[in-house]
Parts: structure tokens; C-alpha cells; sequence
């Protein structure tokens, strides 16, 4: 950061720290004990949509990976997109494999990042379920290397449980690294995996 930096108040942009999914195992434990919260065996990465026979080709290098990381004849892996206009890749897994699901996830966004596709990624995300049957994800940030909760209100629509999302945010704040700027907490309706 420089002097001009400094001055007009800039601030040198986070790096993505992959490895900071890596937390989302033990994080679930205390959202779990904290919340009823446990993970549904789903996840998903998120990125701007990329046309062309490159992004085709990486698309089948990340299966080809999920494929031979698992002796159970492949993980399954579900491509889509959204209303938005964004694509994204959803991982299945039994709900107790959370720590194969992240280093799945962590693969994938490895993947797109390896072959270029960085800056187009967005975010990655874990679902969870409560006994009342109430979603939750956790979502992380690529570009900024936070988390945070995005709990929709059941029944549909597109409205929020911010009060749910606070109460998980307090309760994993020695667990995750997590995004301190509210406005960037953007919902992510209709998100494969919650």
C-alpha cells in the first residue's frame, strides 16, 4: 500500500485463501451445538458464467478430479445456472462426509483458479438444515476470504432471517474468518445446495 493509498483512504484488496474452507468442519460443530444447525451433505461453487471450449475443457478436468478422489464410482457433480445469470457446480456428499465435501469444493475452486478462472470466481458454499427444517449456508467470499451466514425464511420467497444470521455470525466468530461489512453479505437466492 502507498502513500497515495494511504491518504485517499484505499486499501490493498484481500488475497483468497482457499484453505480457510478448511474451517468449515470444526465451525460446524459449534453451529451444531450452538444452533441445531447440521450440514446436508451439499455445497456449491459459484462464478460468472464463461463461455467457450476452455471453460468446457476445465469443466471436465474438475469432474475427471471429483471422479478419481473418490473409490465410490465419483462424487456426484451437477453444473447449472441460476436466474442471475451465474454458474454453478454442485457437489453431493452423505451429510457425515463435511470434511470431503469441503476438500471437494476446495478442489473445484483450485481447479477454476489454476486454469484462470479466478476472477471469475465468486463464492463457495455449504448447506445446513435444522430440525425445524430451516436452510442455512455458509458462504464464503472468494475475493475477500470471509465467510458468512445466508439464512432464507421458509416458505419461499426472498426474504431473510437476519436475525438467524446474526445470532450464527456471533456464534462462529472464533471458528471462521468472517466478513465484518454487513452490505457484502449478498443473498444467494436459489442457490444449488440450499
Amino acid at each position: 500500500m502507498g502513500i497515495l493509498d494511504a491518504l485517499f483512504g484505499r486499501t490493498k484488496p484481500v488475497k483468497p485463501d482457499l484453505d480457510q474452507l478448511f474451517g468449515v468442519p470444526s465451525a460446524a460443530l459449534t453451529l451444531e451445538a450452538a444452533s441445531g444447525f447440521r450440514p446436508t451433505g451439499l455445497g456449491s461453487v459459484c462464478f460468472a458464467s464463461v463461455e467457450g471450449g476452455a471453460f468446457v475443457e476445465v469443466e471436465r478436468q474438475v469432474r475427471a478430479l471429483l471422479d478419481a478422489d473418490t473409490g465410490r464410482g465419483g462424487v456426484p457433480v451437477e453444473a447449472s445456472t441460476d436466474a442471475y445469470g451465474y454458474s454453478w457446480l454442485l457437489v453431493r456428499h452423505p451429510p457425515g462426509e463435511l470434511p470431503e465435501l469441503v476438500t471437494d469444493l476446495h478442489a473445484v475452486n483450485s481447479e477454476l483458479e489454476g486454469n484462470g478462472f479466478g476472477p471469475q470466481l465468486l463464492c463457495s458454499m455449504v448447506g445446513f438444515r435444522d430440525e425445524q427444517g430451516r436452510s442455512l449456508a455458509l458462504v464464503y467470499l472468494y475475493k475477500r476470504g470471509t465467510f458468512y451466514p445466508f439464512a432464507p425464511m421458509p416458505g419461499g420467497g426472498e426474504k431473510r432471517n437476519s436475525p438467524l444470521e446474526l445470532q450464527v455470525s456471533a456464534s462462529l466468530g472464533n471458528d471462521l474468518r468472517l466478513e465484518k461489512d454487513l452490505t457484502r453479505w449478498f443473498p444467494v437466492w436459489g442457490a444449488p445446495g440450499l
